[in-house]
């Protein structure tokens, strides 16, 4: 996909992407437990993933995350559901679209939103000393790539990638299908990618992938600001860059644990301040809420 104004019209204003799924269905009380975590909604809670998703356009996002961190075929093998990653992952866009087209009814509008495919690593995003061979990696992130062009998201967002070498073969997957390409990197306490590969050798590593934009999600509200003063030296100036920081920690035993450590209103000073220093599309991540996405867009 070739450099266009209208890519670089888009990104001139402030894109509020939306926040937390996983989360946030854990908050409404629907089991998110591993190993397919958010992906056990789609059977089993269908409309709750669609209420959320109607919660982020009412506070203001205007692209909303597909459902689809754990529809890919290694995460679903482990629950012996392998053979259900198109479907699963069909059904997740599809109630992206739906929360669409009801919260556009109820607005009686056509505000333009986009969809956008979450593609996450293979393995667990904390671990990067699992991810895979590059042959694994090519074919499983070429599926779900596939899976979410087919099923018609607006641009995948390749996101909390660990390592260089995966980042690399989900964007390409991803610019493979024609759709705008989004990377997003999670990073260690030193900006660092969690393999300890420097984050700006990992914007530049995925660059002739051609992504719009290259963004850090999943690290502390605090540790933003000076990532995405990386991301804008790195990145040349026709890339977008972005941020969605989490809000809680990481628990060995208990998984993610929900905190209120940051509430909205502090959540969004931080969000002006990655505004101020070049982030064009800013959101949220685990823990995360509505209520941080509308101090956001408010703001």
């Amino acid at each position: 996909m070739e450099h266009s104004d209208e890519a670089d019209h888009q990104m001139s204003e402030i894109v509020i992407l939306d926040g937390a799924m996983g989360t946030e269905l854990t908050r409404r009380g629907v089991d998110t437990s591993l190993p397919l975590w958010s992906a056990i909604a789609l059977d089993a809670a269908p409309e709750v993933v669609a209420q959320i998703h109607r919660d982020y356009l009412e506070a203001g996002a205007r692209v909303i995350t597909t459902n689809t961190f754990r529809t890919n075929v290694r995460a679903l093998a482990k629950a012996g559901i392998a053979h259900r990653a198109r479907e699963l992952t069909f059904r997740a866009v599809g109630l992206a679209r739906r929360a669409i087209a009801q919260w556009q009814r109820g607005q009686g509008q056509s505000a333009p939103i986009r969809v956008a495919g979450s593609i996450a690593p293979v393995e667990d995003c904390y671990s990067p000393e699992l991810v895979p061979s590059d042959a694994e990696l090519a074919e499983e992130h070429a599926l779900l790539a596939r899976y979410l062009a087919e099923a018609g998201v607006d641009l995948i967002l390749v996101e909390t990638q660990n390592t260089i070498r995966e980042a690399i073969a989900a964007a390409r997957a991803a610019h493979a299908t024609g759709k705008p390409v989004w990377v997003s990197f999670t990073l260690d306490g030193e900006n660092r990618l969690l393999s300890g590969e420097a984050l700006d050798d990992a914007v530049r590593a995925v660059l002739p992938f051609v992504p719009q934009a290259v963004l850090v999600n999943c690290i502390p509200v605090k540790q933003v600001a000076s990532a995405v003063r990386i991301l804008r030296s790195a990145a040349p100036p026709h890339v977008a860059v972005g941020a969605y920081g989490n809000v809680g920690h990481v628990d060995e035993t208990l998984g993610w644990t929900l905190t209120n450590a940051v509430a909205p209103d502090a959540y969004a000073r931080a969000a002006h301040e990655w505004r101020s220093l070049g982030a064009a599309i800013i959101g949220g991540c685990c823990g995360t809420t509505p209520d941080h996405i509308r101090a956001i867009a408010a703001l």
